[in-house]
């Protein structure tokens, strides 16, 4: 019987969920169907229970729903619980399941890359929801610092306060954005600015071996820095394959190799 899978958000027009993991199954040999549903944003949860209801297999969930869909959840993985959102959902035993696969996707997209993340100093900039997902992962992958630079100093703060329990062993650094220096083995932008078209100045006093933009197939003054400077840069769809990859292997208990598809 064919498995039904979709991925929820508000806009969802420009995702690329349904192409993945139609890809992943013609590779596998799984047999599914995965659609996209525009949710209202007032109906997140309605929406969601529906698709369930009927029978739905997995859930992807995309902006603006994955704070909500992780109050949703009867049963969080350890990495859902820290990130405070999920991007993952599915049903086991009548209860909700939800995970968190950003993190994981990022960390596998950077070490598809060749970048060694071992004992790597990793700056993030922006503290929203994105950066949130990934630390925990990349402290899991090996870096032994992550500095968080936002333009509101009390944000990154409050999100290393946050974070330091679940990331006992780690160095964890908050700094506004207008403190850039120092030199860092990754560079991630986790900000809107590539989205918004903003100029995310990047100061002479920084220095950096590779950058890595979080947002994909958009032009990014970030992603322009680094290559000026002649730095490994990437923009995010390895992220975006990653995530996916993981959550197809979630629901599906088989692993496509995330270099087929990059």
């Amino acid at each position: 019987m064919t498995k039904q899978f979709a991925v929820i958000g508000n806009p969802i027009e420009q995702s690329r969920s349904p192409e993945l993991h139609h890809a992943f199954a013609a590779k596998t040999g799984v047999d599914l169907n995965y659609k996209k549903i525009l949710a209202p944003l007032d109906g997140f949860e309605n929406t969601a229970k529906d698709f369930f209801e009927q029978g739905g297999a997995g859930m992807n969930v995309t902006v603006p729903f994955k704070e909500q869909a992780f109050a949703l959840c009867d049963q969080l993985t350890e990495r859902a619980r820290i990130a405070k959102a999920v991007n993952t959902l599915w049903m086991q035993d009548g209860k909700l399941f939800g995970d968190n696969t950003d993190g994981q996707g990022l960390v596998a997209a950077i070490q598809a890359l060749g970048w060694n993340l071992a004992n790597s100093r990793i700056l993030i900039l922006g503290a929203g929801g994105a950066t949130r997902g990934v630390i925990y992962p990349l402290m899991q992958a090996g870096a032994k610092q992550i500095v968080i630079a936002n333009r509101t100093l009390a944000r990154a703060q409050q999100l290393v306060e946050d974070l330091k329990e679940a990331v006992p062993r780690a160095k964890l650094q908050a700094i506004g954005l207008d403190q850039l220096s120092g030199e860092f083995d990754v560079v991630i932008n986790a900000t809107s600015a590539s989205l918004t078209g903003d100029t995310l100045q990047l100061p002479e006093t920084l220095l950096f071996h590779h950058a890595y933009e979080m947002a994909y197939g958009k032009s990014s003054s970030f992603l322009d820095q680094a290559q000026a400077r002649q730095v490994p840069s990437t923009d995010g769809f390895g992220m975006l394959v990653g995530q996916a990859i993981e959550a197809f292997s979630i629901w599906n208990g088989v692993k496509p190799e995330l270099k087929d598809f990059l």
